[in-house]
């Protein structure tokens, strides 16, 4: 038996990925979203809440398979200050990601990057699916690329929102 199968190992490693995760945590880059409504938002208006940025593409299979849970978990948590932007990418027709929003009845706000210059500032986000996960302070907490385990970002969701 190794020390990181004990009780005690698997707690020390837990607490150490905590750590490691709060002081790699960084704010989330000012950007400013236009939705597919044709208001603005930007990434400050988004503090005090939980929020999830998801760059997404109506090309990309696994994002459109991801999306009934981005659906779902929003619809588990919006009620207790949890929010979620979709941005699409830059080369995904405008036409495509209103579409797609309409007829899957995306229930949360859906920004198209038309210039790239939101990816851009993210991180030079390439792939899709993309995803962010922010506390209610603007800081990253989670970065996902591939679609996410949803057990933990649920599990992650429902600490940022009790925290204070």
């Amino acid at each position: 038996m190794n020390f990181l199968s004990t009780r005690w190992g698997g707690w020390l490693f837990g607490a150490l990925l905590s750590l490691l995760t709060a002081c790699s945590s960084q704010t989330a880059p000012e950007s400013n979203f236009v939705l597919l409504d044709g208001s603005r938002m930007s990434t400050s208006q988004l503090r005090g809440k939980v929020t999830l940025v998801n760059f997404w593409a109506t090309s990309c299979t696994t994002c459109v398979a991801e999306m009934p849970q981005i659906i779902a978990t929003y619809g588990k948590y919006q009620a207790q200050g949890f929010e979620t932007v979709a941005v699409a990418m830059s080369y995904d027709p405008p036409s495509y990601v209103v579409n797609f929003a309409q007829t899957r009845q995306l229930p949360f706000k859906v920004a198209i990057d038309n210039t790239g210059e939101i990816a851009k500032t993210w991180g030079g986000v390439k792939l899709t699916p993309t995803t962010y996960l922010l506390d209610k302070h603007g800081a990253i907490v989670k970065r996902y690329v591939g679609e996410p385990n949803f057990v933990e970002l649920h599990q992650w969701i429902e600490k940022l929102l009790a925290a204070t």
